[in-house]
Formats: C-alpha cells, sequence, structure tokens
C-alpha cells in the first residue's frame, strides 16, 4: 500500500498550497521539508503580492483587469519578453484575484495596493506584520487538514516504476510511495554554485544566496529522470547588500498573527508618517541594499584591504566576490552625505514601503554605520589598513567627515530557471511528453515564466502549487 496519496517535496509557499490542495480534495497528503520549519524563500521575502481585480483594489475606486495585467507584464519582461512562457502568464494573471481571496479565507492580512511602474495601477498588495504570516497561516491549514508534515527530512531522489514516478527516496534510504503523484515544490537553486554555473557561467560562481537552503534538490531529481530547465540564466544577481544584522528587525520579530496584521493595516490607513515610519526603516534597512544612485553619484566601494577595487558605475556587483573575504564597504564623504538624507538621494527602497535614508541607517543599522573625520580614523574603524584607504579616498571630491556602509556582500536573490511544465504543471520529459506522475510548483516548476517586478514569484508560487496539487490529487486511482 503507497504511504500516501500525494507526496510534496518543498515546505515553502508552493509546496503548502500544493498540499492543502491535495488535501482538500481528501486526498492523504505527505509534505517534505528538508528545514527544520516551514516557509521555505517564502518566509524570507518582502511578502508583496501582485494581483488584479482585487477587492482592496476596487474599496480604492481601481478599475483593473487581467487583460491589462498581462499587458503590463510584456513591459516589465522588456527585451527578455520574447523568452516568456505566455501560456503560464496567462494562468498566472488569470488566477490572482481569486488567490489573494484565498489566502485572506486562510486568516492573512494584506495593506495595499501600492503603485509599482510600468503597471498601469496599483496591484501590489503586502501582507501583514510580515512574510512569516505565510507559513503560519498556510502551516495551520495543512494540519487542519490532516497533512503529514515531516521536517528535517530531504528527499534524495525520485523512484520511478515503469516510466512513472512513484515516490521519493529520502536520505538514508528510506522510500516513500505516492499512489497520485509526487509535486515538486523545493525551491530556486540560487544556493547552488553548481547548478548556478551549469546553467549562467562561471561568472555566476563565489555568490552567496540571500536563502542559503534554496540548493534546488527537486530541481536537481527531476533533471536525472531528463527533464529540462528553461531560462536558467536568468537570475536576480550578483546584487549587493548589506550583510544581515545579527538580530532580528522589530518588524520581523513581530508575531505573525492576524490581529496584528490588521492592527498593523489599521496604522498604516489612520497613522501619519511620522508614527509608521520607524516600522518600515527598521524593515527597510536590513532587507535591502545601495541604491544605484548613490554610487552614480560618485560614492566609492573599497575592500578588506582599503583599496577601490571596480569603477562604482560599470558592474561593481560582480566584483565583490573576487575581493578578500568577499565584501566591500561603500564609502561618502561630507559632500555626499549630506546629499542623501532627502528624496530623491536615498540609500534603499522598497516599493509600496518607504525609501531610506543615511540618517536611517545610523538609527536602525549602527552595526554597519561608520563615521570618521579623516582617512586615518576611519581605516581604524574598518580594520583596513590606512595608507591604502587614504589613496582609495582621493577618488572623493570632498573630505571628511567620511561615512562608510559596510561590510557589503554580492549575492543572488532568486534564480528564475524552472522545470519545463504543462498548463497542468506536469514534468516534461526529454521526450517532449509529460513525465507520469511528476508535477511541479513555483520556482521548480517555473517553467520559462518571467516573473519581473515585485510580487510575481510568490503569486506563481500559491497559483502553480494549488493547480499542482489539485492535478496529483485527481491522478490518485487513474490507470
Amino acid at each position: 500500500m503507497a504511504d500516501a496519496d500525494v507526496i510534496v517535496v518543498g515546505g515553502g509557499g508552493a509546496g503548502m498550497a500544493a498540499a492543502i490542495e491535495a488535501a482538500r480534495w481528501g486526498r492523504r497528503t505527505v509534505l517534505l521539508e528538508q528545514n527544520p520549519a516551514l516557509g521555505g524563500s517564502t518566509a524570507w521575502s518582502v511578502g508583496s503580492i501582485s494581483a488584479s481585480g482585487t477587492r482592496q483594489q476596487k474599496a480604492a475606486g481601481i478599475a483593473d483587469h487581467p487583460d491589462a495585467h498581462f499587458e503590463d507584464l510584456e513591459a516589465f519582461a522588456g527585451p527578455l519578453a520574447n523568452r516568456d512562457n505566455r501560456a503560464l502568464r496567462r494562468i498566472l494573471v488569470d488566477n490572482t484575484t481569486e488567490m489573494l481571496t484565498w489566502l485572506e479565507s486562510l486568516g492573512l492580512v494584506f495593506g495595499g495596493p501600492h503603485l509599482e511602474p510600468p503597471h498601469r495601477v496599483p496591484r501590489m498588495h503586502n501582507v501583514l506584520p510580515n512574510s512569516r504570516a505565510f507559513p503560519e497561516m498556510l502551516g495551520r491549514e495543512c494540519r487542519r487538514l490532516g497533512v503529514r508534515v515531516l521536517l528535517g527530512t530531504r528527499a534524495a531522489e525520485l523512484v520511478r516504476e515503469h516510466g512513472s514516478v512513484t515516490g521519493v527516496r529520502l536520505d538514508g534510504g528510506q522510500e516513500l510511495r505516492a499512489a497520485g503523484g509526487v509535486v515538486l515544490a523545493g525551491g530556486d537553486y540560487s544556493a547552488n554554485e553548481a547548478l548556478r554555473v551549469r546553467f549562467a557561467g562561471q561568472e555566476k560562481a563565489g555568490l552567496e544566496a540571500v536563502n542559503p537552503t534554496a540548493t534546488g534538490g527537486a530541481i536537481a531529481m527531476a533533471l536525472a529522470l531528463g527533464a529540462e530547465v528553461l531560462n536558467g540564466d536568468l537570475m536576480s544577481g550578483p546584487t549587493m547588500r548589506f550583510v544581515p544584522p545579527m538580530r532580528e528587525s522589530l518588524v520581523r520579530r513581530l508575531p505573525p498573527r492576524p490581529w496584528l496584521g490588521k492592527a498593523v493595516r489599521w496604522a498604516m490607513d489612520t497613522l501619519p508618517d511620522a508614527v509608521q515610519r520607524p516600522f518600515a526603516m527598521s524593515f527597510l534597512t536590513t532587507a535591502l541594499g545601495v541604491s544605484r544612485e548613490l554610487l552614480a553619484a560618485g560614492a566609492i566601494l573599497v575592500n578588506g584591504n582599503g583599496e577601490r577595487f571596480c569603477d562604482e558605475r560599470a558592474r561593481p556587483a560582480a566584483a565583490v566576490p573576487d575581493q578578500p573575504g568577499r565584501l566591500a564597504y561603500l564609502v561618502l564623504d561630507a559632500g555626499l552625505a549630506a546629499q542623501f538624507t532627502a528624496w530623491p538621494h536615498f540609500v534603499s527602497t522598497a516599493p509600496g514601503v518607504a525609501y531610506a535614508y543615511l540618517q536611517d541607517y545610523r538609527r536602525n543599522r549602527r552595526d554597519i554605520f561608520h563615521t570618521a573625520r579623516d582617512a586615518g580614523a576611519l581605516a581604524a574603524k574598518l580594520r583596513v589598513p590606512a595608507s591604502a584607504l587614504a589613496d582609495s579616498l582621493r577618488a572623493l571630491p570632498g573630505g571628511g567627515p567620511y561615512v562608510a556602509l559596510g561590510p557589503i556582500k554580492s549575492y543572488v536573490v532568486f534564480t528564475d530557471g524552472g522545470l519545463r511544465v504543462t498548463e497542468r504543471l506536469e514534468v516534461v520529459g526529454p521526450d517532449g511528453a509529460p513525465i507520469p506522475g511528476l508535477y511541479a510548483a513555483g520556482s521548480t516548476g517555473q517553467g520559462g515564466l518571467l516573473l519581473e517586478g515585485h510580487g510575481h514569484h510568490l503569486g506563481w508560487a500559491f497559483i502553480s502549487g494549488r493547480i499542482a496539487g489539485r492535478h496529483a490529487a485527481h491522478a490518485v486511482g487513474m490507470p
């Protein structure tokens, strides 16, 4: 007898959605997650979902339609539009309204909508109080429906019999069998250097991932059966970000409860910006990195030896991994420091949230904010050779006092390569036909879909997860 009707590999947003959907159809469902907690990259995210035709849009008097959303995604794709999977894009935009309603039915709370050009209308909805609300509420629904959740459990290999995928083999050799099928929802391969280099070239080596557990194991299992990755060379990175703080920010420490989400939404809608700002800054100064405008204005980068190592206006993020310790510091002279304290000169931004200036980093990230009257004093604070730093600072037009931000590292935020799938989220084999019993969702099953702009990766995770889970559930008992 099979151990389950449906086995889902990966406990992020796509995996939880797939497990919920399969269980909703009465199927015995097992959810495998290699980490000690549910969430995956979904729990690391900003928490934005771009959706059209929503209740929030209508309340704000915004008229919107999936057709317009579809067209705007073409604009987001730009010169890459010819590489997009438009069939999957159609599935995405046609399901965002219902998807957001479904998430709200599980107790999730959203603020917004916010505008992010080239969207023609505001579509971005931000989960409140933070993205940890996703695993909190979806995990609760999994338990309510009787999903068997196995944490700290890694699937190592797919089991295949007579051409069909019939289960998974775990680390240690144990096999779990599925009567209906296996849904791969293990996220992307941003933390897998071998896969990054295989699909995107040697330039993508030496980078760290924002989510260090996004190892691409689910994709690797499908590749072993002859599956294909589409758009494997596309990824967000290298991108420069400040190293994370030793302690989570205030916003991240808020308990992800619906009542608190509603309170935060009320505050956002009611309280003046001066009251809201400290909460936004707590998030903004920990989750994001350096604006291009700051580098274009003349700020310089120095490495752990105090040396300026690149043209900051070219591709500085690609040069950071080659530096000692794979890190750098951003340095401003007094003139630049005075400039980047008010709009439009910001250090970091998140659409629909706020803009962060130098004083915000001084207040919220004292661990990476350094100021000194001259090169020698700054070198002591950064623990770099004073003579080398003094030579580097000659590239700045003004003098001290200087401000340095860092350490900075170059990260891969996510990879866009995903398994080729059908519109039913079936994984396609080397012969061009679906591999029986195998489905993929989220980043694992992105299938050539381009998800530019904020809020589309999460939307695809939940939508594709539900579709894959539903089809796997319906496959039970079929020949």
